[in-house]
């Protein structure tokens, strides 16, 4: 059964827009490593120790996605960018682990519409680097939604509620619920009602 994916920013671009494009992701790629390294030393309280460490680890990750974006952006004969997206912070743990929870579901949106860009020029191989990065994100940010409480948030490119099969029925998840976590979960402790 064919599907098709409601997506306006999955359109075919060329290879120039390509290569923009992966570098607005490695932009978002540096801002992940800074906004990690920082936010993974400033939290505060024995409620976060785990947290903590476990944002050490996605820092170390992300620069991996970043050398891997950089490559991909050099072998299509473009020159890797050098700027970070804005970094916020905040005093207050909860925050920071929610704006490290909002540039996951950006990016996690950004690489599923790259992944089928990628494919419809052809670039079978970036693509599939990519969903290897892809996989990793997705883990940061059920992860991150788990030390917040809340269910991990719906990326607008890839809402099952908008995937529509050729028959006209919608998708929806094994779990029944439309974008929810199907996969398990990093066990960090959640902070208890902590700001």
């Amino acid at each position: 059964m064919k599907t098709e994916t409601v997506s306006e920013n999955a359109k075919k671009v060329s290879r120039h827009e390509l290569i923009e494009l992966l570098n607005q992701d490695l932009a978002r790629e540096y801002q992940a490593i800074i906004g990690y390294a920082v936010h993974s030393q400033v939290l505060k309280g024995a409620e976060f120790m785990n947290i903590a460490s476990e944002l050490e680890k996605h820092a170390a990750q992300e620069l991996s996605h970043a050398l891997i974006i950089a490559k991909q952006i050099d072998y299509l004969g473009g020159m890797p960018a050098v700027e970070p997206k804005a970094v916020r912070t905040s005093g207050k743990a909860i925050e920071m682990l929610q704006f490290d929870l909002e540039n996951e579901t950006e990016t996690i949106r950004n690489y599923r519409d790259r992944i089928r860009q990628c494919e419809k020029l052809g670039e079978f191989a970036l693509a599939e680097q990519i969903r290897q990065i892809l996989m990793q994100e997705q883990d940061h940010q059920i992860a991150l939604a788990t030390a917040l409480g809340i269910d991990v948030p719906v990326s607008a490119a890839f809402d099952a509620s908008r995937i529509i099969s050729a028959s006209g029925s919608s998708f929806s998840t094994p779990s029944g619920r439309s974008g929810a976590a199907s996969r398990p979960v990093t066990a960090w402790s959640t902070p208890s009602g902590t700001t």
